[in-house]
């Protein structure tokens, strides 16, 4: 099936001339064309062409007079499974605990996993289901989703089957991830090592072995998991086939972020505490520095680098780490505008760091990211004739269709699977 995309104000390609990635200053190119129309071609993107060479005959041809097209949104980090609320948690923050001290007293992510513990998998379902909806209605086509607040054999993976079945029931892409040494449960809290066993002997093979997971992350902190515990539970996760992520360098500097370089590391995530001697060891390697503004806004402490990871030539992604206790945000745009005004990042850079850079953080850089001829047909489409207004409008969605692979499946109120 031939369809046309015709006759938008702008789009931003994000166009990478086949390198399908955003180094550095190469972030402010996003390749803004007007006056074009997109030819998709089943389910991929065939050729961009001027508007005066649209007359020939189509099978659909959609409108968009008016509007801004982008890739797909892709959000690379976020801990949508989960159930129960941390609301009181949040009540004790305003009142002057910090996130640690309310972890060490037994609060934090293991509030969260005694409420999934005690879920069903149906419960899970249809809690997690209106969130997906709510991404896909923000333009995302690319969804990132971690388990990791069940840690236990059996709670870790209800949850992957629950990412699993809503791959199944939503047409975007949902990638799955293992974030079963997100912490230590309760009742191995003086026991790490026969925990970390668990993970490393029992849940690694079963999840490689049943296709349950893609990446494998871990969370190197203080409170968490040492250098050390990450090195070991990678060394079984790559040996099993499983990419692998960090959660690293957020409160504490502790290794975390030379243990995921050495592992080549798909992503490193966080960053808030990364080192100045640090900058360049991301910055020439292949990992995608993954900044999540959203923590640093709803804990109220210090951002990541960004700028200067960006002056350095890192390939910089952005992402709402949407969660029930540190980042309780599922609005990306609302992190777009946070990441320009207090992340000193331009909206160029921006754009490219939820679009073809938060494509390399979950591997999808070849297919998605950027509106290039060969890649799916994934657009998000704006109610607005410049692409700046997207960040400019603070936490506002001004998204009106969803793409994914040549069909519409997010217009307005509506939502189609």
């Amino acid at each position: 099936m031939k369809k046309l995309f015709k006759n938008p104000a702008q789009i931003v390609t994000v166009n990478t001339n086949g390198k399908n990635e955003k180094r550095g200053k190469e972030a402010s190119e996003i390749g803004v064309q007007e006056n074009m129309s997109i030819v998709v071609e089943n389910g991929k993107i065939s050729e961009i062409i001027p508007n005066e060479k649209t007359n020939e005959n189509f099978d659909e041809v959609i409108d968009l007079t008016g509007k801004t097209v982008l890739p797909g949104l892709v959000e690379c980090h976020t801990h949508t499974a989960f159930a129960g609320s941390r609301a009181n948690e949040f009540k004790m923050r305003l009142q002057g605990k910090t996130y640690e001290e309310i972890a060490k007293a037994g609060g934090g992510i293991n509030t969260t996993v005694k409420a999934v513990r005690n879920a069903s998998f149906e419960e899970l379902l249809e809690l997690v289901k209106p969130r997906v909806q709510y991404f896909i209605s923000q333009g995302i086509t690319t969804l990132e989703i971690k388990s990791g607040y069940g840690l236990s054999f059996y709670d870790e993976i209800k949850l992957l089957q629950v990412i699993q079945k809503l791959n199944e029931i939503f047409p975007i892409d949902i990638v799955p991830t293992f974030l079963g040494a997100h912490t230590f449960p309760p009742e191995y809290k003086n026991d790490h090592e026969k925990y970390i066993q668990i993970i490393t002997t029992e849940l690694i093979p079963y999840i490689a072995e049943k296709q349950l997971a893609e990446f494998c992350d871990a969370f190197c902190e203080v409170t968490a998991f040492s250098s050390g515990e990450v090195d070991k539970i990678f060394s079984s996760a790559a040996k099993a086939g499983l990419k692998l992520k960090l959660h690293t360098e957020q409160f504490n500097n502790i290794g975390g972020l030379q243990t995921a370089l050495k592992h080549s590391a798909v992503s490193v995530d966080h960053l808030e505490v990364l080192s100045e001697n640090e900058i360049s060891a991301v910055a020439d390697s292949n990992t995608v520095a993954v900044l999540l503004p959203g923590v640093s806004f709803f804990l109220d402490y210090g951002y990541a680098p960004a700028r200067k990871l960006l002056d350095a030539g890192a390939t910089v992604a952005l992402a709402t780490d949407y969660n029930p206790g540190s980042s309780h945000i599922p609005n990306l745009h609302l992190i777009m505008s946070i990441a320009a005004l207090k992340m000193n990042m331009s909206i160029e850079e921006i754009i490219s760091s939820v679009t073809i850079n938060a494509a390399n953080a979950v591997d999808r850089q070849k297919t998605v990211g950027s509106i290039e001829p060969g890649k799916n047909a994934d657009f998000a489409i704006f109610d607005t004739t410049e692409y700046a207004e997207i960040v400019y409008n603070v936490g506002r969605n001004l998204n009106v269709m969803t793409v994914k692979n040549g069909e519409v499946i997010f217009a307005g109120d509506s939502y189609e699977s």
